[in-house]
Formats: C-alpha cells, sequence, structure tokens
C-alpha cells in the first residue's frame, strides 16, 4: 500500500513537474516570442527616427547653406554699393560741393536762374540759399539781384542747404533745386554705370 501510494505521488509528481515544464516552456517561448517582436518593432521605430532625422537635418542643411548663400551674395552686392557710393562722392560730391560753395559762381548760377524764372513766371519768387553763405551772398540778393530780375524776391538761408539753392515761385506751389546734394544725385547717376562696369566688369 505504501509502495502503491509511494508510486502515485511519483506519478502526480513527475506528470504535474512535466505539465509545468511544458507550460514553462511554451510560457518562456511565448515570451521570446513577444521580446523578438519588440525588439524588431524597437529596431524599425528606431530606422524611421533616424531616417527622419536625416531628412530633416539634409533639409537644414539646405535651407542654412541657401541662407548662407543669399547672405553672402547680399553683401557682396552691398559693399559694391558701398564702394561705387564711395568713389562717386569722392569724384562728384567734393568738386560740386567746392563750386557751388564758391561766391562768384553761386552769383552767376543765381542770376541766370532767376532771369529765366522772372521771364517764364509772373509770380514772385521765393530764394533758399546755404546759411553758411549768408555773409557773402546777402547784400547781392538784397540789393542787386531784385534790379535784376525786375520783380519780388523772398531770400531765406537755410542750413539745410550745404551750398546750391533752391527757386521757384513765392507762393510755394513748387521749387527747383540746384543745391550740391541734388547736382551730385544727378551727376552720380549718370556716373555710376561707367564707374559699375570700371570696378567690376
Amino acid at each position: 500500500m505504501t509502495d502503491k501510494l509511494q508510486e502515485l505521488t511519483d506519478r502526480l509528481y513527475n506528470e504535474g513537474l512535466s505539465k509545468g515544464k511544458q507550460e514553462g516552456e511554451s510560457l518562456l517561448a511565448k515570451a521570446r516570442e513577444e521580446a523578438a517582436k519588440i525588439v524588431a518593432d524597437a529596431k524599425k521605430e528606431a530606422e524611421a527616427i533616424k531616417d527622419k532625422a536625416e531628412a530633416d537635418a539634409a533639409d537644414y542643411k539646405h535651407k542654412i547653406e541657401s541662407d548662407l548663400k543669399a547672405s553672402a551674395s547680399q553683401a557682396v552686392q552691398a559693399t559694391k554699393k558701398d564702394i561705387e557710393n564711395l568713389i562717386i562722392a569722392k569724384m562728384v560730391s567734393e568738386p560740386v560741393g567746392k563750386a557751388l560753395s564758391d561766391k562768384d559762381f553761386l552769383k552767376s548760377i543765381i542770376t541766370e536762374v532767376a532771369k529765366k524764372f522772372s521771364a517764364e513766371s509772373p509770380s514772385d519768387l521765393a530764394l533758399v540759399l546755404p546759411e553758411s553763405m549768408g555773409k557773402e551772398l546777402e547784400p547781392f540778393v538784397k540789393n542787386e539781384l531784385p534790379g535784376i530780375i525786375g520783380k519780388g524776391l523772398q531770400v531765406s538761408f537755410s542750413k539745410k542747404i550745404a551750398g546750391g539753392l533752391t527757386i521757384g515761385p513765392a507762393d510755394g506751389s513748387w521749387f527747383v533745386s540746384l543745391t550740391d546734394e541734388a547736382f551730385s544725385a544727378l551727376i552720380g547717376e549718370y556716373m555710376r554705370p561707367a564707374t559699375k562696369k570700371l570696378l567690376f566688369g
């Protein structure tokens, strides 16, 4: 009886052990299968993240290169323009400013322009001259010029004009600027294409 009981116990133990072992192996195989799937999915996701990161980096690099090229091109153009302006200013502004600050030269311009205006405009004239030349020109424009043009003349001196003059009808409806800045800009525009070609081909 004891042997049978022992045999039954051994049998139950072995069957339970065998069944547990099978279930354990089945669970282990299932766990391994799930782990392999998780690893495969993780690799796939990592590859997708890597591909996206590489694409984003390439796109970012392309944008930066494009921006750098555009900035470099703009910087070169701005530098060329600055060089052009400096050379034109040196060639034009100084001589024009000097000529339009010469008392006798300016008197002759004032006389000729005022005569032309008085012949064509029935109204009185307004003349604006550089304040820096007020002492030199005031006697001429107040005493001599009205007799030359034969009509009313309003004369003022302005700090805004370094050289030259502005003239027009006294009602202020319009005026002509013959200042050093206006002459320099006008002459500079004619010189700009030739200067650009000479400097940069």
